[in-house]
């Protein structure tokens, strides 16, 4: 583990220019507006024999892309009465929502939590869409490659908008203190919905985030999915290295971040071999919104590891996000 990507004092200021597809704000505006006409509540069910005393469990089931059910769990304080700040997370590359003893730090604080699965993913949420019949190597990030309308991220982006939308809707949640957060893939997607939701987000933690600066992170990275971009390309003609990015340049997060105004923490990780620091300070330092970042200089891809939290958790009691608050 070294460093391997550009010097702090270069990261510090990096804002390369990344190129924004012209009809950008109207692809997302009629996505979402597209996913939203499929308004079904929410529905909640008890989650027994947990053997978790001092919280409770519901698995919750909220319309996603194309009105199709996303799985995730709430997690609330035993005993809790008065509508809560949330901690929605968006969970890392290949994984699911898991089980509900993964996610007990946020209740533990005193905050609701939601944790939503990803699509295809997850064992919880089939992926069924569009373009998943497309040639793609191993993974999830040449799904649908060929057009934005078919990839794969515009499927899961979707879902994860509509969680904001469903948790929002719910009497045990305050609606005004909405925080989204996730570390890698989970990070790039908090970063997208603080983008794409607005004013309906209080607060975002993208934690070492992913899906930022696909371009860069196909030309430097060796480990993790962003490799999955150079072997599709290896082995297709080099005509449809543009027409690739192209593609993913309507789900970077460098454009997302140009459109977030909510509070953000970032973390990155100056030795992170998956998400480079490069990639994470191209969007960092073009959020719009006011921003911070926790750097850990000797870190991997863990970012802060255990450290983390008590971090996020600190700068959410200073930015009015705190349960003491209810």
């Amino acid at each position: 583990m070294a460093l391997t990507d550009l010097p702090y004092a270069e990261l510090v200021d990096y804002r390369p220019e990344v190129p924004e597809p012209a009809d950008f704000d109207a692809f997302w505006d009629r996505t979402l507006t597209e996913a939203r006409a499929h308004a079904n509540d929410p529905v909640l069910t008890p989650v027994r024999d947990t053997f978790l005393t001092a919280v409770d469990v519901f698995d919750v089931r909220f319309p996603g892309w194309n009105g199709e059910p996303v799985a995730a769990w709430l997690l609330l304080p035993k005993g809790a009465t008065d509508p809560l700040p949330v901690i929605v997370k968006y969970i890392g590359y290949s994984g699911g929502r898991g089980l509900p003893t993964d996610h007990l730090l946020p209740p533990a604080a005193g905050y609701a939590h939601l944790v939503v699965d990803s699509r295809g993913q997850g064992q919880d949420t089939p992926d069924r869409g569009e373009g998943t019949g497309t040639q793609w190597v191993e993974g999830f990030m040449t799904r649908g490659i060929d057009d934005p309308h078919h990839h794969y991220y515009r499927r899961l982006i979707t879902d994860c908008v509509r969680a904001v939308d469903a948790v929002r809707s719910l009497p045990q949640i305050d609606p005004a203190r909405v925080v989204v957060s996730g570390g890698s893939q989970g990070g790039g997607l908090s970063l997208a919905v603080a983008g794409l939701a607005g004013d309906l987000v209080a607060a975002a933690l993208p934690d070492v985030p992913f899906l930022c600066y696909y371009r860069r992170g196909a030309d430097i990275c060796d480990a993790g999915p962003y490799v999955e971009l150079a072997k599709y390309l290896r082995w297709h003609s080099r005509e449809k290295v543009e027409q690739t990015f192209a593609t993913l340049d309507y789900f970077d997060g460098v454009h997302f971040a140009t459109r977030a105004s909510a509070p953000a923490l970032f973390s990155v990780g100056l030795m992170d071999p998956i998400c480079p620091p490069s990639t994470v300070y191209a969007a960092y330092n073009r959020y719009a919104g006011p921003a911070e970042i926790s750097v850990w200089r000797y870190a991997d891809h863990g970012g802060g590891y255990g450290s983390s939290a008590p971090v996020q958790l600190a700068w959410l009691d200073r930015n009015g996000l705190s349960p003491k608050e209810s």
